[in-house]
């Protein structure tokens, strides 16, 4: 399995740790702490040194319930971020967005290396063939509805053959915009539109999209429904829950694994390969 990226490619022998960056006052884990400009820039410092193959950086926060923030706000949040961290550190930057004008800005202007899209080009019209134009990797994950109303009552007769079914499509689209298909990585949008039983069954099931031929982004950390089976209810402390989730993700087929703590992610994958001979 290959990361192509714009100039090069990564060949993925073992996950890649993407670290999370949330720019935000509203991020259901780390709302708030990341907004100072050198604030980010520790945490980076931080992602980097902990070995994270890549940092996506966010300025919208898509947890349910979340509230739409302005194109314009969001780029005052994200772009000189971005700026400084292509500067400062050598990690590749993922923006996560949805706007396609972030998109252009982070990519021509800031640097940023993939584009990391909770709609999967459906949000923004022009969305698709400015990344095609961009030549960067795109994640298209699958979410049912809107952040603003994922959770309202979300229904699947079967959640794999659904989500299966969006990429297809999704996937099918994007090509058709001119996006290379060695550019698309898929995400099964793990808590986005999604039941307690639906998030247990990507899991258990994961191996089954492997049959795109792509990456598989899994975004599991600290999430509710971690903290449904363990009882746990304050998000940092579902570490142990994380790690758990990551690495049967991994062995059912994750290749991109999004997580808070880079550390822990990093250490026990590494156990992991080492017991299982990956």
């Amino acid at each position: 399995m290959k990361l192509y990226l714009r100039n090069r490619f990564i060949d993925i022998k073992e996950p890649v740790i993407m670290g999370i960056l949330n720019v935000t006052p509203d991020s259901f884990s780390d709302g708030g702490k990341y907004i100072r400009i050198d604030d980010a820039l520790k945490r980076v410092e931080s992602i980097v040194m902990e070995g994270a193959d890549i940092v996506d950086i966010g300025g919208e926060s898509t947890r349910p319930g979340a509230k739409k923030v302005g194109v314009d706000e969001e780029i005052d949040r994200i772009i000189p971020v971005i700026e400084r961290v292509k500067k400062e550190f050598e990690v590749l930057v993922s923006i996560d967005t949805y706007k396609e004008r972030l998109a252009r800005l982070a990519v021509l202007e800031a640097g940023a290396d993939i584009v990391n899209d909770v709609s999967a080009l459906r949000f923004s019209e022009n969305m698709a063939s400015d990344i095609a134009g961009l030549n960067v990797p795109v994640v298209l994950m699958h979410m049912k509805g809107t952040p603003e109303h994922m959770q309202e009552n979300p229904f699947y007769e079967n959640v794999i053959n659904d989500i299966k079914e969006f990429f297809y499509e999704r996937i099918g689209w994007a090509i058709s915009k001119g996006i290379k298909r060695e550019k698309i990585i898929i995400d099964p949008g793990i808590g986005f539109g999604k039941r307690f039983e639906d998030n247990i069954q990507i899991i258990r099931r994961l191996k089954e999209f492997k049959e795109f031929d792509l990456p598989i982004l899994i975004g599991v950390s600290r999430k509710r429904f971690l903290g449904v089976i363990s009882e746990e209810k304050i998000p940092e402390k579902r570490e142990a829950e994380t790690i758990t989730a990551n690495l049967i993700s991994v062995l059912n087929g994750a290749s991109i694994i999004r997580v808070h703590n880079v550390k822990n992610a990093l250490n026990s994958v590494k156990v992991l390969k080492e017991l299982i001979d990956m």
